[in-house]
């Protein structure tokens, strides 16, 4: 019973996260959104950040450095910045490539990183893509 518990914290705090921040105001999309994409949506104080890709680069360093700025970019755009960003979410397709997106992503928060989570994943839909990026932050 337990486990069924650890795995629905994280569910459950989303939900009561996204209700709270329902509760103070509507959901707001963030830059130019596609039929089935926008970059980011906020809601409330909240900045959600769809995951960001690397590019072209084809090194790990590369594309985590592209997907942080890409990110950077977009939380600008809302009026916040990379010092407000609370959760960050790392998709890798290879395990091996860990130590150098650390090495980027260390560049782009040296001091009190955000919370994160790194998943190893079997594909992104760049089939050159070695890593996405993404993340929540505070607006404010």
């Amino acid at each position: 019973m337990l486990h069924r518990f650890r795995l629905a914290t994280p569910v459950l705090f989303t939900m009561l996260v996204v209700s709270v921040a329902n509760a103070q105001g509507g959901k707001t999309v963030i830059g130019n959104s596609t039929a089935t994409l926008s970059p980011a949506t906020r809601i409330g104080d909240l900045i959600f950040v769809s995951g960001q890709l690397g590019g072209r680069d084809s090194t790990i360093q590369g594309q985590t450095t592209n997907a942080l700025n890409s990110i950077k970019t977009i939380l600008e755009g809302a009026g916040s910045s990379m010092m407000n960003v609370a959760k960050c979410t790392v998709f890798l397709v290879d395990i091996k490539d860990f130590q150098g997106m650390n090495q980027s992503y260390a560049a782009a928060f040296p001091k009190e990183p955000p919370a994160r989570s790194t998943v190893v994943v079997a594909a992104l839909v760049v089939a050159t893509g070695k890593v996405e990026i993404e993340c929540i932050a505070n607006a404010k």
